[in-house]
This record gives structure tokens, sequence and C-alpha cells, in this order.
């Protein structure tokens, strides 16, 4: 009888993943399978490489960490890759600490100044905060020690227009 069904011009001979009917395709559900997995790591590395810029600006300080986390998120969200590449160069580049810099210019003109300075000086470098701290504790014996340095300097600024 399934002999009989056949057209005479196709083959007696059929591939094994031509499934008769009623039976499961096994081809298709193997196919199938392999397409979910296909498209989950691919949305896997995609992520991981869209956060890319993120997780090398982790390191850094934390307002260019911010930029380039907003800039990864206007990138994915409007599908312009010119802002990841702006992320991922921003994340790339160290800039300096120019807050560290400027609150210590800022304690040296009140020291130049003779206001005297309440909080002792906690930014920048572990090793220049605990010198910094000591020195407030201390009992201000860095402060001593400057304001010795001034009057030395003052009495040799005299000497030198006495001598003119």
């Amino acid at each position: 009888m399934a002999a009989e069904s056949l057209n005479p011009a196709a083959t007696h001979h059929l591939p094994s993943f031509i499934t008769a009917p009623g039976e499961t395709d096994v081809l298709m559900v193997i196919t199938g399978v392999l397409l979910l997995l296909g498209v989950f790591l691919f949305g896997i590395v995609f992520f991981k490489l869209h956060t890319l810029p993120e997780r090398v600006a982790h390191k850094s300080q934390k307002i260019q960490f911010e930029i380039v986390a907003v800039l990864g998120l206007i990138a994915l969200f409007t599908h312009m890759h010119i802002f990841w590449v702006i992320g991922l160069l921003l994340a790339l580049i160290d800039f300096p600490d120019f807050g560290t810099m400027m609150g210590r210019i800022a304690r040296s003109v009140e020291k130049m100044a003779g206001i005297k300075s309440t909080e002792p000086a906690t930014e920048g470098p572990p090793e220049i905060a605990s010198d910094a701290k000591r020195a407030h504790e201390a009992g201000g014996a860095h402060d001593r020690a400057v304001a010795a340095m001034k009057s030395e300097s003052v009495s040799a600024s005299q000497k030198e227009a006495s001598h003119a």
C-alpha cells in the first residue's frame, strides 16, 4: 500500500531527514534548538561588547564612569554607534585628577594668607593624606615649621634689601 501511494516518478529510497506523515521532524527540532541557542549566545556577546566601555571606565573617576555609562545608554537606544565609540575612547583616556591638585593649591593659599584651616587635608594619594592627618594631629608642628621657614625667607629678603 505504501508503494502504491508513491508517485511513480519519485525515488523509492528517501533520505533520512524526510519524515513520514504524523511523525516528529527531528531535523526541525534540532535546527530550532540551535537557532534559539545561537540567538541567546549572540545576545550575550552583544551586551558584553556593548558594556565594554563601562567596564573599562569602572576603574576611573566617578564622573568619567557616569559619562561613559550615559553614552552607552544613548548608543543602545538610538542605535547610533558613534556614541559607543566616543564612550570607549573616553573610557580609555586617563584624565588627571584636578580636584586633588586644586584642593592642595587652595590649602596652600590659605596657609600663605594666614587663614587657619579647620579640617586636615584628606584628598589625594593615601600617603599624602596620612601625612597631613599626622601633621594636624601633632598639634600644628607642620604649621610651626612652615612659619619658621617663612620667617627665615623674610629675614633673608630684608638682608638683601639692606645690602642694596
